[in-house]
């Protein structure tokens, strides 16, 4: 299987299309599998980039659209989703592309990677102490419980703060380290979209003019009335929660679309961070054509799976 992975902005969606379209051209049947957390969302559509519905149409995709906004996403859930998906595709001898940002979520679906448990009342504790008093509060209870754990996880980071505390009252010890790096899958290779930071700084910042243009605060508006600020999971991505401010009055539009970009661009290097610790990924050039680097790698790295385009 192949794995389509790099930060926002960085053209995974493109390759990954013009893979599956190229192999299937070729005799080989291919579609894709998202690992991204927020395009499980029913209407989150400009703000999270979304495949058109064009691309859609062009590639077979599995779990995109499948969740109503109120849904909390967890790791766990996708592991299991992708592999079903994953299973599901090999069976019917296609070839699965995932295509996502994330390292924990891309490691959590690849990998050998077991998740600690859970009890409902103790996250649901936890929760109602989050909205009462805020992640700043909580973070500081966790940095107080676990200095070194504290360190890994970012302040504004609800969910993980959250999880972290939780971890710590079930387990006595919280660990954000990942586990070794050993594919629970075969013939997996993993593709990451590699290109130079002021080039990626760029897309990002045009990508969100982009949205702005598009309607996101409109989108924003629409997914407010059906239950976005519901959802635990959906109404704290990028941009999504930027635009809930300026709709309540705390920022103007000019600072909901700055901040949209400083946020993705921090989010961005952090994907790039996690990402360049495996030494398994195969880079390549994301400013290269996505046709033209498809055929370079299903007649290059990729042939050895019998993908080629050359007979």
């Amino acid at each position: 299987m192949i794995a389509v992975i790099g930060p926002t902005a960085s053209g995974k969606t493109a390759l990954a299309i013009a893979l599956a379209r190229l192999m299937g051209r070729t005799g080989h049947p291919a579609e894709i599998v998202n690992a991204d957390s927020m395009l499980v969302y029913r209407g989150m559509d400009i703000g999270t980039a979304k495949p058109s519905p064009d691309e859609l149409a062009a590639v077979p995709h599995h779990l995109v659209d499948i969740w109503d906004l109120t849904r909390t996403a967890t790791v766990a859930d996708f592991q299991r989703l992708a592999r079903e998906a994953i299973a599901d595709c090999r069976a019917r001898g296609v070839v699965p592309v995932l295509v996502g940002g994330s390292s924990l979520y891309i490691r959590a679906i690849l990998d050998d990677f077991d998740f600690p448990g859970t009890d409902p009342a103790v996250r649901a504790r936890l929760e109602a102490e989050l909205e009462q008093v805020g992640s700043e509060a909580m973070y500081e209870r966790l940095r107080a419980a676990d200095p070194q754990g504290a360190a890994r996880v970012e302040p504004n980071n609800a969910r993980r703060i959250v999880r972290a505390l939780e971890m710590i009252e079930l387990t006595g010890h919280y660990s954000s380290t990942l586990p070794a790096h050993s594919y629970a899958l075969e013939d997996v290779v993993e593709i990451g979209m590699s290109l130079e930071r002021d080039v990626l700084d760029e897309r990002i910042a045009r990508r969100v003019e982009k949205m702005w243009a598009d309607g996101f605060v409109a989108e924003v508006r629409r997914l407010e009335g059906e239950g976005l600020r519901q959802g635990r999971t959906a109404s704290r991505a990028i941009g999504y929660r930027q635009v809930l401010d300026l709709l309540d009055g705390t920022i103007d539009e000019a600072t909901a679309k700055e901040g949209t970009i400083t946020r993705t661009r921090r989010f961005a290097r952090k994907q790039l961070g996690w990402f360049r610790r495996d030494d398994r990924i195969l880079w390549v050039d994301a400013t290269r054509p996505p046709e033209a680097l498809a055929a370079e790698l299903l007649d290059g790295p990729l042939r050895r799976f019998g993908l080629s385009t050359v007979e």
